[in-house]
C-alpha cells in the first residue's frame, strides 16, 4: 500500500511525522515488546528527530526498547558534524534512554576498518545479520519504521541514480564510492535491505524535489530514479510539504 500526505510546509511535515512515528514505536512495542527504527540524515530527517524530542508524547516510548539502525551513512570520522550518527545523536538519542547496545551506528572512517569503507559495509551487514528475523528472507532484522529523504535527483539513501549500488541485488549494505555529492564515500544500504522493513516513509520538502517524486510515484525504474525503488513490505509512505508534491496529479 502505497500513501501521500502532503502537508503544507517542512515544519508541519516534520512535526507530524515525529507524531507519526511515536505512534508507530508506540504500536510496534505493543505487539513485538521491541520496536525498531530505521534513521535518516538530512534536514527533513533530522527535523523529524527534533521534533519527537521537543513532544510531550515521547514518554510513550520505551525507548530502552528501541533498536536503532541507520539507513546510509557519510564515512567521516567519528563525531564529524556532517554524519548523520552525530546529528541524530544532538536531535534526539543523547536525550532520551535509549540502550546503547541497541543502537547500531555504521562504522567511522577512523573507526577499526580505517579508510576501507568496503570493509565498513561488509561489516554492517554482519550487525543486521546477527539481528536478522527468522521469519525473513533477506539476512536483516524486522525493521518497523524506515526513514528516507529523497534528493533532486531522486537519490535515497546513498543510492544515486545508474550507479552500481543501486541495481545490488544480492548484498545488504554496500560501500558507496564517488558519490556525486559530498563527501564522496559512503555507506549505504541496498534496496533489498530497504525494501524488507515493514513501513518505508520517504520524507522531502521543496520544489526542487517535485520531478522526482513526481517520476518516483509514477513507477520509474529504480536505476532512474532510485527513490521509486523505495518500497516497504505493508506500507509506502510518502510525506511531503506542498511545493514538493506540485507536480502530481490531482488527487493524489
Amino acid at each position: 500500500m502505497t500513501r501521500v500526505v502532503v502537508h503544507a510546509s517542512g515544519e508541519l511535515l516534520a512535526a507530524a511525522a515525529a507524531a507519526r512515528l511515536i505512534t508507530a514505536l508506540v504500536d510496534a512495542q505493543a505487539e513485538h515488546g521491541v520496536a525498531s527504527v530505521v534513521l535518516t540524515g538530512g534536514r527533513t530527517g533530522i527535523g523529524v528527530l527534533e521534533q519527537v524530542r521537543r513532544s510531550p508524547a515521547r514518554g510513550a516510548v520505551d525507548w530502552a526498547n528501541v533498536d536503532v539502525y541507520w539507513g546510509d551513512e557519510r564515512f567521516l570520522p567519528d563525531g564529524d558534524p556532517e554524519r548523520n550518527e552525530t546529528q541524530a545523536r544532538e536531535a534526539l538519542l543523547d536525550h532520551v534512554p535509549v540502550d546503547p547496545e541497541r543502537v547500531h551506528p555504521m562504522a567511522p572512517s577512523d573507526g577499526k576498518f580505517g579508510e576501507d569503507a568496503d570493509a565498513a559495509a561488509a561489516h554492517y551487514a554482519e550487525v543486521l545479520a546477527a539481528k536478522a528475523a527468522p521469519a525473513t528472507d533477506i539476512a536483516v532484522p524486522r525493521f518497523d519504521v524506515l526513514l528516507l529523504g529523497v534528493g533532486e535527483e531522486g537519490h535515497t539513501a546513498s543510492l544515486f541514480p545508474d550507479t552500481p549500488y543501486v541495481k545490488e541485488a544480492e548484498r545488504t549494505v554496500v560501500g558507496v564510492h564517488d558519490c556525486p555529492k559530498p563527501p564522496p564515500t559512503r555507506i549505504s544500504l541496498t534496496l533489498p535491505a530497504i525494501q524488507a522493513a515493514s513501513e518505508v516513509w520517504l520524507m522531502t520538502t521543496g520544489a526542487a524535489k517535485a520531478e522526482p517524486v513526481a517520476a518516483a510515484l509514477a513507477g520509474a525504474k529504480p536505476v532512474d530514479i532510485p527513490a521509486a525503488g523505495a518500497r516497504g513490505r505493508n506500507k509506502t509512505l510518502w510525506l511531503l510539504d506542498a511545493t514538493a508534491a506540485t507536480q502530481l496529479p490531482t488527487g493524489s
